[in-house]
């Protein structure tokens, strides 16, 4: 599913993130960029030591923050490592941090100059963040830089099930609604 923001395109697929062709891929990662399981184990696996090896220089990463390095043998390019936060309840300021960690992947995409990247559900599958309401804070956060900056041109979110693109495809019907 498509839908152009301006000049550029917000797509939704269902599919293996590692995979894809964009300039960079986002990792959903842990604050010690230590490697893990889900999206995070699958990079490092599919990406090889190169990727660790600049996690190691880099030492970590704050929840809500986000950093690069190379792709390794990925297709990408580079690596945005973003961490968002562990899911509580919802009172623990678990939404902004979130939507910063998405913007901070995408005001790092741009002052490197890249036009594409893909992002993962980031927080929807370990860190139990409720998928709906992570489903509305990524697209509308994608949403809403999009239309303010022209630089990047596509936006591809990579839904590892076909439960996960339901849920950000009928939340993009939403949101679409709203324009």
């Amino acid at each position: 599913m498509d839908t152009k923001i301006d000049n550029s395109t917000l797509s939704l697929i269902q599919g293996d993130i590692t995979q894809q062709d964009t300039e960079a891929i986002v990792n959903a990662a842990n604050a010690r960029l230590a490697g893990g399981g889900g999206v995070d184990g699958a990079i490092h696996a599919a990406g090889g030591p190169s990727i660790m090896a600049e996690c190691r220089k880099i030492g970590g990463c704050p929840t809500g923050q986000a950093v690069i390095t190379v792709g390794g043998s990925l297709k990408a390019r580079y690596v945005i490592h973003t961490v968002g936060p562990v899911y509580q309840g919802g009172m623990n300021g678990e939404a902004a941090l979130l939507k910063s960690a998405y913007l901070e992947s995408l005001r790092l995409a741009s002052a490197r100059g890249l036009k594409s990247l893909a992002f993962p559900a980031i927080s929807s599958g370990v860190y139990a963040y409720p998928p709906n309401q992570s489903a509305r804070i990524a697209l509308k956060t994608v949403m809403d830089y999009l239309r303010e900056h022209k630089d990047i041109e596509l936006v591809r979110f990579v839904l590892f099930n076909q439960s996960m693109y339901d849920i950000f495809a009928e939340e993009l019907r939403k949101l679409r609604g709203n324009l």
